[in-house]
């Protein structure tokens, strides 16, 4: 299992970043946010999904990345420079929660799903997920429980792209940015 943070400092692909992460405790939503504005990239991320070329990260793109502290997901929406949205990226997680230095994090389950603006939904990474149990880096239970909640999110929030939308949009604009705030340099 992976242990990841919001701090995205360490990707090679970003030359400069600003990172601003929030606690957030709105109607709907306890826990994290973290908006990752790539200001330079040395090069693009370009993912094909469904037969298409997909721009995932570019220089003027923004990541927003939701760590809600009760739920099994991570969502990740990415944001083109001009504030369209790309895709949503969930993250399943065995826990979400905050190490004992304060930094919020995620413990990533391997598999993903997907949600692109035309409404298909992809669920990816079975594989890494498979070898993870085969290898015993992850037990019959969290195994288990990726599929569980991947399964809900598919069958449930990731059909809702009106509310997907609206909740990124609100998360885009949050008005509270910026409490931590950094900028990173690579």
């Amino acid at each position: 299992m992976k242990r990841k943070g919001l701090d995205r400092s360490n990707w090679a692909r970003i030359d400069k970043s600003i990172i601003e992460i929030n606690l957030a405790k709105e109607e709907g939503f306890n826990g994290f946010i973290a908006k990752t504005i790539l200001q330079s990239v040395n090069r693009p991320l370009i993912k094909n999904m469904i037969g298409k070329d997909y721009c995932i990260a570019n220089s003027g793109y923004t990541w927003v990345q939701y760590v809600p502290l009760q739920e099994k997901w991570c969502l990740t929406t990415m944001f083109d420079s001009k504030g369209e949205i790309v895709q949503w990226y969930f993250d399943i997680t065995k826990q979400n929660g905050v190490d004992t230095e304060g930094n919020p994090f995620y413990d990533d389950l391997y598999l993903d799903v997907i949600v692109l603006p035309s409404s298909e939904i992809l669920l990816i990474d079975e594989d890494d997920l498979k070898e993870a149990l085969n290898n015993h880096v992850i037990t019959r239970d969290d195994y288990d429980l990726a599929y569980e909640e991947a399964n809900k999110i598919i069958s449930g929030i990731a059909k809702d792209l009106n509310y997907l939308h609206e909740f990124s949009k609100k998360a885009f604009n949050y008005k509270k940015w910026p409490k931590n705030h950094k900028n990173n340099e690579n």
